[in-house]
């Protein structure tokens, strides 16, 4: 959940670790700190806030090794004291996800005279290291982590070694080679523009950054290898490139995710077709978004394939005790790759002898590690917390995905058309008036049927994550199964309608909130709703792309409402409160 960052090399360790911690704030922004090694000596810093804070305190330093940590608090409020790196005798560290037996281990090292200053868990990582420090870090890193259960990607330095230890256990360590010196990060898109090429730690592994190399270890020390790949993150993918805000850069960008996403499926047809071979039965498991996009699959899959389909939560999924068999593929969905529910659900699933299928934006993920094959997702670097063009890509593979198991041609599948349909989207469609209502509404109900129900969840996650305001899901038929209980004049009720053959369904709920004294809106592409409600509604009229495909348009108009809205309360939709992109904890 928190992004972390180190370096040795010969440039300046504090530049690259600043600028580091500027690009991993996606990842977390509650607070910041980094820890160099300066004329022997470790030296902190850390602040609650934004990484911008930490600038004036690293003006005119200069070191050759550092490490900087972006936090997302579970444990402890965010504060100063809070905010990691933390120090315990000679051992320095930040840490990336969460110690479920840290307050067993804290109330051991109190007992052995242990202080501690913060509420973190981490605190614990750096006084058990502390404990087991006899010069040698590595060794002092490897009998710490064998004490820890939970999850982590660590990065520590001891006072007088000019080294980094780095360990990790289902949260990501990547290794970067660069130009005058080493790199580890919490992914490949902060390294980019620094080094070329990356590895990847697998889990129960360590590594060694010197200024000099990286040396790589396995769970029992025995020195190893791992595959260097091309860093694919584009040097310019965490640039705002003129926008205000990254939410509207990628909402733009949703076009060529969808066209990039098409292309990269044709090319692993084959092997996706051969993943498939023999399955009877799909399970869409994802969270958040993804588990929105794992609804439309689940729709798609019943209706071109004509093949049973469910789509659950990966966090519910991981705990029951699911039927599934050889014959039964799991479609786990993540944007990064990383998500811990659903990187458990995809185990499970696999442990009991179902097919794992990745759809993600993440080619070196622990997810496309655990799969049988992967359906690639082709958005790039996404930074802002909510998810914009990974959605749209992701619908976008799940239905060629569909046409893969009905035996249908999935090259293009119809989707030439749309990124153009989608721009013109983005670009034009007037959701001003909308989001000011929303904007001051007490709160806001989508609703729709069918796939327009799938998009009506994931329109009200965006509204919520990025404007604060109470909003809900609904299918449209069960707006009148108590929900309309709640629908006065400071409610606004949203209509997503693109399925003509229910158009008389439409006017009826309507109506309903009409009639109540309720505020409503209707997002759609049928020339007959307009008309309709012409004068007693609002009206994003869409572009006609009605069928299977309508999700990636209507999906684009409602992120842009969200967006709106949360830029007319003067929030910043990119780091909405209590929320990171890249949810690795459970």
């Amino acid at each position: 959940m928190c992004g972390i960052i180190g370096y040795a090399g010969e440039k300046n360790a504090v530049e690259i670790v600043y600028r580091g911690l500027i690009n991993l704030e996606y990842r977390g922004y509650d607070s910041a700190g980094a820890a160099f090694g300066i004329n022997g000596r470790t030296v902190v810093f850390k602040r609650q806030g934004r990484v911008e804070k930490l600038k004036p305190l690293l003006e005119g330093l200069a070191s050759g090794i550092g490490i900087g940590h972006t936090r997302w608090a579970t444990h402890g409020s965010p504060s100063d004291i809070n905010a990691h790196p933390h120090t315990s005798g000679k051992i320095t560290l930040v840490h990336n996800g969460i110690i479920e037996n840290y307050s067993e281990l804290k109330a051991e090292l109190e007992k052995g005279g242990a202080v501690f200053k913060s509420q973190t868990d981490s605190e614990v990582i750096a006084a058990l290291m502390s404990v087991y420090y006899c010069g040698d870090i590595l060794g002092a890193l490897y009998k710490t982590v064998k004490r820890l259960k939970g999850s982590y990607a660590i990065m520590a330095v001891a006072e007088g070694e000019n080294v980094i230890a780095a360990a990790r256990h289902k949260s990501p360590v990547v290794i970067g080679y660069g130009n005058g010196g080493y790199y580890c990060a919490s992914d490949e898109p902060v390294l980019s523009g620094e080094c070329g090429e990356v590895s990847f730690l697998k889990d129960g592994d360590f590594a060694l950054i010197k200024p000099d190399g990286v040396r790589i270890f396995d769970g029992e020390l025995r020195e190893t290898e791992r595959k260097k790949q091309k860093n694919l993150a584009q040097a310019g993918s965490l640039e705002l490139g003129g926008f205000a805000h990254y939410m509207l850069k990628e909402l733009r960008q949703s076009p060529a995710a969808v066209k990039n996403t098409v292309t990269a499926f044709a090319e692993a047809e084959d092997k996706i077709r051969g993943a498939l071979s023999g399955v009877n039965r799909i399970i869409f498991i994802g969270c958040g978004t993804a588990y929105h996009a794992g609804l439309i699959g689940k729709i798609y899959v019943e209706d071109i394939a004509r093949m049973p389909a469910e789509a659950e939560t990966a966090g519910e999924f991981r705990y029951k005790n699911p039927i599934v068999n050889k014959n039964t593929a799991v479609v786990a969905v993540s944007q990064s790759g990383e998500t811990a529910d659903t990187l458990e659900g995809a185990r499970l699933a696999k442990s009991l002898g179902a097919r794992v299928i990745a759809v993600t934006n993440a080619p070196y993920s622990q997810l496309t590690r655990i799969a049988d094959t992967v359906v690639p997702v082709c958005a790039g670097a996404e930074i802002c917390v909510a998810a914009t063009k990974s959605y749209t890509g992701q619908i976008a593979a799940l239905y060629m995905l569909a046409l893969l198991l009905a035996g249908k041609n999935a090259e293009g599948g119809g989707l030439s058309g749309l990124p153009e349909i989608c721009k013109n989207v983005a670009d034009g469609a007037d959701v001003y008036a909308l989001s000011r209502l929303c904007a001051f509404s007490k709160g806001v109900y989508f609703l729709g049927r069918g796939l327009d129900y799938a998009v009506a969840l994931e329109a009200s996650l965006k509204l919520k994550e990025v404007s604060y305001i109470p909003s809900e899901g609904y299918p449209a038929g069960e707006l009148k199964h108590g929900t309309l209980a709640l629908i006065d004049n400071a409610t606004v009720s949203v209509f997503i309608a693109t399925d003509k053959s229910l158009t008389d369904k439409y006017k009826n709920s309507v109506e309903q909130v009409i009639s109540r004294g309720g505020i409503a809106a209707i997002i759609t592409d049928i020339d007959e709703l307009e008309t309709a409600f012409k004068g007693r509604a609002h009206i994003i009229k869409l572009p006609c792309c009605r069928g299977h495909l309508s999700p990636l348009v209507t999906a684009t108009a409602v992120q842009l409402l969200a967006y709106e809205t949360a830029v007319s309360l003067g929030l910043n939709p990119d780091k909405p409160r209590n929320l990171a992109k890249s949810v690795t904890v459970e």
